[in-house]
């Protein structure tokens, strides 16, 4: 387990991280949502214990992680940047960190390098951005840490890998347990892959929540009502989060589980009715707008 306890961190003017904290469970995948500036790299960094905090602490399986090399093995961080010597080879990058990590797997990172058709002797300079970001998740899935951190893992990867990296991360999560935190500005890319979404703004948590508990917890409704049947009274008993109305169709956002609002619906007389999935983007907006956030402002810009 991650423990985020109250960690704050300033640049001289600039408070990049403003007294965050948050509990990452093992077994699932975090992602860390926020627009560029919001914080996610500087929380990252002090996760991996690569900056101190200003306030607050890191604990990695309880152990701090600032100066302590067993919380550290446990851990293996990919920033935005990935960071290579000077003329490398896919080669050398895998003989160095199996220097840093006992547990590299130096077989399996020559199989994933085939896979992936990166060249182990081709210098990495001559590498595209998507390259070079496969490269260094293939790197961090080989050390055989416990935690994976991503700084926005899959920009600059086209569709395909994206998928194959998302499925990668599946393999390793259900044969040895990884834990992948991903830093993004991007909701779609976690949507599918995320089992606990955080949110950052200005250097704060905004909202930090199970997206299977968000998912019930909310229910996205269309219906059209029968001829003579008022609107006002139809949806008096809902707690409605955001309405729409297009000629006679209604599409309605509404608070409590699916179970209660098909029950509640079924009181109504209704021309037609269905209840819709949400996408990971549409239960934000619905969870901070009722905190006074416009979170299309927020995470599109």
């Amino acid at each position: 387990m991650i423990e985020i306890l109250d960690i704050s961190k300033r640049f001289e003017e600039v408070q990049a991280v403003d007294h965050v904290s948050i509990t990452i469970r093992e077994g699932s995948v975090f992602g860390l949502i926020g627009t560029n500036g919001a914080g996610k790299s500087t929380v990252l960094r002090m996760m991996s214990g690569v900056i101190r905090p200003d306030e607050g602490q890191v604990l990695i399986d309880g152990m701090p992680v600032f100066d302590h090399v067993e919380a550290k093995e446990r851990l293996f961080f990919i920033a935005d940047e990935p960071y290579f010597f000077a003329n490398a080879t896919p080669g050398d990058m895998g003989r160095y960190y199996r220097s840093v990590f006992p547990r590299f797997d130096s077989d399996r990172y020559d199989g994933y390098l085939e896979a992936f058709g990166l060249g182990k002797r081709r210098k990495i300079a001559a590498f595209s951005k998507g390259m070079k970001k496969q490269l260094a998740i293939l790197c961090g899935v080989c050390a055989n840490t416990k935690y994976l951190f991503l700084d926005e893992t899959f920009d600059g990867l086209d569709p395909v890998m994206r998928q194959g990296v998302k499925s990668l991360f599946a393999k390793e999560m259900d044969e040895r347990g990884m834990t992948p935190i991903v830093a993004s500005h991007n909701l779609r890319e976690l949507e599918d892959i995320c089992d606990h979404v955080g949110l950052l703004h200005k250097g704060g948590v905004l909202l930090s929540k199970e997206l299977e508990e968000m998912k019930c917890n909310i229910q996205k409704v269309q219906c059209v009502l029968e001829e003579g049947v008022a609107q006002e009274e139809a949806f008096r008993g809902l707690d409605i989060l955001k309405s729409e109305k297009r000629g006679s169709l209604y599409t309605l956002t509404v608070r409590g589980a699916k179970e209660e609002t098909d029950r509640y619906f079924s009181g109504i007389r209704t021309v037609f009715y269905e209840a819709l999935p949400l996408s990971l983007e549409e239960i934000f907006i619905s969870e901070t707008e009722v905190v006074g956030y416009d979170i299309k402002k927020i995470i599109l810009g």
